[in-house]
């Protein structure tokens, strides 16, 4: 393994288990811990971007550059997994069924669409 890989290993799974934390944290009211969780979330978010930089600068990679391309790929897919989230929270916390399986089914079209996005169809 290379040293690189290594290091973006280590970094992405404590920024990502800061950011698990934290988000357990400020959504569970047993914990009582909101502002704290919020806290370690944006840490846990901060050090997954540094991780992002970090690996690029040691794999001598180009910065990367912002498109529309891009920023399209991205807003769909955060799209997508909000609106899957909360059609599963239609299903599982509400007893909602129906409702959340159509809202389901809506994000997994908008994350099902990032594919034609970013590779294209030939």
């Amino acid at each position: 393994m290379k040293k690189s890989n290594f290091t973006a290993l280590v970094l992405g799974t404590i920024g990502g288990v800061l950011f698990a934390l934290g988000m357990c944290m400020a959504l569970l009211p047993e914990w009582n811990s909101f502002k704290p969780g919020i806290v370690f979330g944006t840490i846990g978010i901060i050090l997954e971007l540094i991780t992002v930089f970090v690996w690029r600068k040691m794999e001598n990679k180009a910065p990367i550059k912002v498109s529309g391309k891009g920023v399209s790929a991205v807003v769909v897919a955060i799209i997508g997994a909000l609106t899957l989230g909360v059609g599963m929270c239609f299903c599982m916390v509400w007893e909602n069924i129906v409702t959340g399986t159509i809202i389901g089914l809506v994000g997994i079209t908008a994350l099902l669409m990032l594919i034609p996005i970013t590779k294209g169809i030939k």
